[in-house]
């Protein structure tokens, strides 16, 4: 599968050669679905969290005796029924976090990176680098007509990262970090010449 690479001046600087096996995939709804579910629960910082019978502060000791009161039994004024209480199964500290199968990660960069391809959602850079400046970098991705853009380089350009990092809607991420949330999150996938080099090594 051939595409044209793209300078940021919106000029050709030649076609690259996308393999079949990583951009021609049929892509996996419910398997990219998985990935992003995965990818978001291990963000989720899991610190919430409420007081227990056990937390909260108060006495220990029996509030009346058992029989003969006439009132119901109780064993505990931190009890939840009680307004200085503990709450009853409340949320408590933990990691939301769970395993994914390595082969179910891989399948799921492809279908995203298949995805993009077959919306013609992809374009193919020469490079991202020689940008040091907001205002410039935003008149290149005009002309380019990127919007809402994910640029993926094999090694990022300080430069480049501190242009794009005031534009809204553009990212700029290494081949190692690119991951099928944010190619999905963004309209166009942009990927350098080193990035796809990158990538096919990574996916091989």
């Amino acid at each position: 599968m051939e595409i044209e690479i793209k300078t940021l001046d919106n000029g050709t600087a030649g076609s690259a050669t996308l393999p079949d096996e990583l951009f021609a995939v049929a892509p996996r709804a419910d398997i990219m679905a998985r990935v992003v579910h995965w990818q978001l629960a291990k963000r989720r910082a899991g610190t919430h969290q409420v007081k227990g019978m056990a937390d909260v502060s108060g006495t220990t000791k029996k509030p009346y005796r058992q029989k003969g009161t006439g009132s119901a039994r109780q064993g505990s004024l931190r009890a939840p029924q009680y307004r200085t209480g503990g709450v009853v199964h409340g949320p408590v500290s933990r990691d939301h976090g769970y395993d994914l199968p390595k082969k179910v990660r891989r399948l799921g960069l492809i279908s995203a990176l298949s995805q993009k391809a077959q919306d013609g959602k992809l374009i193919v850079l020469q490079s991202a680098s020689g940008v040091a400046r907001t205002s410039e970098l935003a008149v290149k991705l005009k002309t380019l007509g990127l919007k809402s853009a994910l640029i993926v380089d094999a090694a990022v350009d300080e430069g480049f990262v501190r242009a794009a990092r005031n534009l809204p809607k553009i990212d700029v991420l290494p081949t190692i970090g690119a991951n099928v949330y944010d190619i999905l999150n963004h309209e166009v996938l942009a990927i350098t010449q080193a990035g796809l080099e990158g990538l096919k090594e990574r996916l091989a």
